[in-house]
């Protein structure tokens, strides 16, 4: 399989699973803005879900951009990445219809858990076929962002049975810290002059 071929599979993943999300959104009952209200816990889960998709799909470009090939191992890793990426509807229904409630808050938490260190078993996984010295390698290092992600998510899962507000609270941070765009991989390619498509 060609590498445009993964980006493009994994893009319309994506974009479905955004439909699906924005499909799960009701029209209020009402015709004023209390019917409207009452749609917030709902609202905010879409809205927080739909950022953190589209943070994915922002990552899953640069990512792949820094890159040459795949192989069989990648199509694995991403397959794993898009299945976490897949429940995210669910999740996010559940804890707009739920909002606060401890089990949806973890589960919701776990699902973005999953689906991060998934996403750094990908780019480890192209970091092995392409050498320690390419263009992704150079451009990840050590990846401290997406280390404070995971270990954020995970306190978010912990706190969902103590203060579930505060859980909420650490996936928007991380949603924040990833908002604020990630050049590594975009410096790399420019200083380089070079291009993997």
């Amino acid at each position: 399989m060609s590498k445009g071929r993964l980006e493009a599979f994994s893009d319309g993943v994506i974009a479905i699973l955004i439909t699906i999300m924005v499909l799960e959104l009701k029209v209020p009952h009402g015709a004023d803005l209390r019917s409207l209200s009452a749609l917030a816990p709902v609202i905010s889960s879409y809205v927080l879900s739909f950022v953190f998709l589209g943070i994915y799909w922002n990552n899953h470009h640069h990512l792949f951009q820094a890159v040459k090939r795949v192989d069989g191992r990648v199509l694995w890793a991403n397959l794993h990445l898009l299945f976490w990426l897949s429940l995210v509807p669910f999740v996010t229904a559940w804890l707009g219809d739920n909002p606060g409630a401890p089990v949806p808050v973890a589960i919701y938490g776990a699902v973005l858990l999953l689906a991060g260190c998934a996403y750094f078993v990908l780019a480890r996984v192209l970091v092995a076929l392409h050498g320690k010295e390419s263009t992704l390698a150079v451009a990840i290092g050590e990846d401290r962002k997406g280390i404070a992600s995971v270990v954020l998510y995970a306190a978010g899962v912990g706190f969902a049975f103590v203060r579930p507000p505060v859980s909420l609270a650490l996936y928007v941070t991380v949603a924040v810290m990833w908002l604020i765009p990630d050049r590594r991989i975009e410096r790399i390619l420019t200083h380089t002059g070079e291009s993997a498509h």
